[in-house]
């Protein structure tokens, strides 16, 4: 399938991140991952493109503190972009009170990005609602979009002929080699599997990944995945690619 490109009127994407949630593994407060949500919401607004926040089960939403550019941990100190936005009392304020997917009209958007971060392995990977969401829109013809640990959902989402949406499908998540380091930094197991493990025990897919913590993007029809938190941009660059300005 390609996305048919739309010459009239503003392209719309909707941008799901996860739900807040404990850690099964860890017992830290989980939630989305700021990067991941902010530089593609960047890259399409600079696109034109209309934007709408939206997570599987509404409400407020809550970010993990590691991508958190004012963590005291200093590991996302870099990312000015999503200082940006979680200081602008406007952008901020699309993090409050967020749309369910429930209440999502589909057809309203020509694309829709989900947004990684550590609450999707907890979240996500086991919602069927979600799962069906991300396979109605593939199957109409909307541009599909996962980036990191989000793309755990490719793992579990069927299609309407009950085979998986990556069947015969390129795509990437969250390495090993990555995961591998993030449990290093830490100093403990974080997540409850890895998803490359995961992904390489599937017949008929082509997971790959490229090096550790490097902007990585694959598109494969209209199914595009980014490997990282420093992918999405990547990721997003390839929607506004697919879809046009």
């Amino acid at each position: 399938m390609t996305a048919a490109i739309d010459t009239h009127g503003t392209k719309r994407v909707l941008l799901i991140a996860a739900n807040p949630a404990v850690s099964p593994v860890t017992n830290w407060p989980v939630g989305f991952w700021w990067a991941e949500l902010t530089h593609p919401y960047w890259t399409f607004t600079e696109a034109g493109y209309a934007v709408d926040i939206a997570s599987p089960t509404g409400g407020d939403l809550a970010a993990d503190g590691f991508s958190d550019p004012e963590d005291e941990s200093g590991y996302s100190a870099h990312d000015i972009v999503s200082l940006g936005f979680k200081t602008s009392v406007q952008h901020a304020a699309k993090l409050k009170a967020t749309k369910a997917l429930a209440d999502v009209v589909l057809e309203d958007y020509d694309a829709i990005f989900l947004a990684g971060g550590q609450s999707p392995m907890v979240t996500m990977i086991g919602d069927a609602d979600l799962h069906a969401f991300v396979a109605k829109a593939y199957e109409a013809d909307k541009v599909v979009a996962i980036v990191c640990h989000a793309t755990c959902v490719l793992l579990k989402t069927t299609l309407s002929d009950g085979s998986l949406l990556i069947k015969d499908k390129t795509w990437t998540g969250f390495a090993n080699a990555e995961e591998a380091y993030a449990d290093n930094f830490v100093g403990q197991k974080i997540q409850p599997f890895w998803i490359e493990d995961e992904a390489r025990k599937l017949a008929d897919t082509n997971f790959v990944v490229s090096g550790p913590f490097k902007p990585f993007a694959v598109r494969d029809g209209n199914l595009i995945t980014g490997q990282q938190q420093f992918s999405g941009a990547a990721a997003a660059d390839m929607v506004v690619e697919t879809l046009g300005r």
